[in-house]
């Protein structure tokens, strides 16, 4: 079964929607350091994650902290369509740890409890229920770290079974990736867009073969649809 990542309306309990509306207009900084990956990490997991540690703080402290993975693999033939950016990386591969302190929430503007969780890539599935809402198909899909056993890649249905676990609804736990073409020199960054909502935008490198610069919102959900 496919699953739209970002769907035309987005429902959101009462309480959810004022959490994100104070998080977003909030200022938030970014600090990179040396630091081990979640020692209660399954041991698959543990040994894919590099010790560079992303540290993103809010107005009332540590938001969340993110390592990425040691290497992404590249796919044999890369997805060029219309809307995707990263097709060079395949479906279901571990680009990330992230630990939340506090809760957030996703693209969808779906919370997520503080804990942490593996962060595997996906492509948003065309079927016309996101149409109009973002222009790019990249999504990082978060997983609980303890439901996460192997650094192998996930298959997509099975990564959208465990996502929902992330969510604790009926959709994936859905986090946006973006280009990087306004991205500060200097990665990681952390930068505040509001072209079309309110978001900050983590800027990395993803470490590929030849390293990617991306983008990944983690403060921000998509404008509802009309």
């Amino acid at each position: 079964m496919k699953h739209a990542f970002v769907g035309r309306k987005l429902l959101l309990a009462v309480a959810t929607a004022a959490l994100c509306a104070t998080s977003a207009s909030a200022q938030y900084k970014l600090a990179s350091s040396t630091a081990a990956p979640p020692s209660d990490l399954p041991a698959a997991i543990q040994g894919a994650i590099s010790s560079n540690e992303i540290q993103v703080t809010g107005a009332s402290g540590p938001y969340c902290e993110i390592w990425l993975a040691k290497s992404v693999p590249t796919a044999p033939t890369p997805d060029t369509s219309l809307g995707v950016n990263f097709g060079q990386i395949p479906q279901g591969t571990l680009v990330a740890v992230v630990k939340f302190d506090i809760q957030g929430a996703d693209y969808r503007n779906q919370p997520i409890k503080p804990g942490v969780y593996t962060l595997r890539f996906a492509l948003q599935p065309v079927n016309g229920d996101h149409q109009g809402v973002s222009p790019y198909r990249d999504f990082l899909l978060a997983v609980p770290a303890s439901d996460d056993t192997s650094a192998g890649a996930v298959a997509p249905d099975a990564l959208y079974n465990l996502s929902k676990k992330a969510s604790g609804t009926g959709h994936p736990s859905v986090w946006s990736l973006v280009p990087a073409d306004e991205a500060p020199a200097t990665l990681p960054a952390i930068a505040h867009q509001q072209e079309d909502s309110d978001q900050w935008v983590v800027f990395f490198q993803a470490p590929l073969a030849t390293p990617v610069k991306m983008g990944l919102v983690v403060v921000g959900h998509a404008a509802e649809s009309e």
